[in-house]
């Protein structure tokens, strides 16, 4: 739902609910770009990583942000049209130069075969594998280009890991990239990078999760939580000793209990893995000042939570992210990382772009 046609009432009577703070995004950004002499651009792929890049990269541009980093051409003219003097880095390359072209694109060049289909007279920036082995010109093959781009760049693979041995190797590479186009811009971190490896900021750094109030380290505090998700209770239930709850009797209680029927679900985006069994506690959940679990399989719509020792009842919202339930805490559970939750996010709640 857009903001222009959002009701107050309509978040207030919502099943679902996401509340994302386009301000707590600008004031992460602030704060990162205040840790470092490069210039700061700003990831805005996959739609802001799930926020909405809309809302999200207008109030970056407020700030200060005047470089933004997309995956896709499709992405980058939807930006455009937002932020009509940004520079706009397409980070998978183009194969349609005339779009990137008129709409002032700057793709980054991974192959010797994309640099052959890149016209000469548009810039372009020189993507070079230092060792991640994804996108990117073998090193040995960069260094024979003769065409100027307008930046060099790499990618780390382990800088959320700072003392994995592959950030050095990595950061070895790309000087000898630098030694072979000495005056030419280079990039390199991300927001683990940026964080935690002075020494690879070049003149742009490029902050993704960080911004969006995620953790970029295990050993890093995340920044302003910038999002919260919420849904509905819509029953609840008494279930006895022994009793299995959800799909597949994958949880029994050990207690006689209260279970709380909530309105999310994979569906939703709120991943499968999240829920409890015999053998592991679902996720944590917060609801009406406590922190509670999941009890049994999140299914496609539902999930079940423990309210036994907490005073809930129909209509009560749960928060599943959030300041008391954070992003990676249910990324940890889930097996996986705050990116893909983010980028996930309930795709039926209803959202308010405002303060949490």
């Amino acid at each position: 739902m857009a903001t222009s046609d959002f009701a107050e009432t309509d978040f207030e009577g919502a099943p679902s609910r996401l509340a994302i703070d386009p301000q707590a995004v600008a004031r992460n950004y602030k704060r990162l770009a205040a840790l470092t002499k490069a210039e700061c651009g700003a990831a805005v792929k996959a739609d802001a990583y799930g926020l909405g890049m809309a809302e999200i990269a207008p109030h970056l541009a407020k700030v200060g942000c005047r470089t933004f980093c997309v995956a896709l051409v499709s992405e980058g003219l939807a930006l455009r049209r937002l932020l009509p003097d940004a520079t706009i880095y397409i980070l998978n390359g183009v194969f349609d130069p005339p779009a990137a072209r008129e709409a002032g694109l700057i793709p980054f060049i991974s192959s010797l075969d994309a640099l052959d289909a890149w016209p000469d007279d548009l810039p372009f920036v020189l993507n070079i594998d230092t060792g991640m082995n994804r996108l990117g010109v073998a090193l040995p093959d960069a260094l024979q280009v003769t065409r100027r781009p307008v930046m060099i760049a790499s990618h780390f693979a382990c800088a959320d890991t700072p003392h994995h041995p592959l950030n050095a190797l990595q950061e070895s590479a790309f000087r000898a990239a630098r030694s072979a186009f000495k005056d030419v811009p280079a990039s390199f971190a991300n927001s683990a990078a940026l964080l935690t490896r002075p020494q690879s900021h070049y003149d742009l750094v490029r902050p993704g999760i960080a911004l969006y109030g995620g953790t970029a380290s295990p050993d890093l505090a995340p920044l302003e939580v910038a999002v919260r998700l919420e849904a509905r209770i819509v029953q609840v239930r008494e279930v006895e000793t022994g009793d299995s709850v959800g799909y597949g009797a994958a949880e029994r209680v050990r207690r006689a209990s209260r279970i709380a029927i909530a309105s999310l679900g994979y569906a939703d985006g709120y991943l499968r893995a999240a829920g409890g069994t015999n053998e592991t506690n679902g996720a944590p959940v917060f609801v009406n000042g406590h922190i509670t679990r999941l009890v049994g399989r999140v299914s496609m719509d539902l999930v079940a939570l423990d309210v036994t020792d907490i005073a809930a009842k129909r209509g009560d919202y749960v928060e599943f992210i959030g300041r008391n339930v954070p992003l990676e805490t249910v990324a940890q559970k889930d097996g996986t990382i705050g990116y893909e939750l983010l980028t996930d996010l309930s795709r039926r709640a209803v959202r308010r772009y405002g303060p949490l």
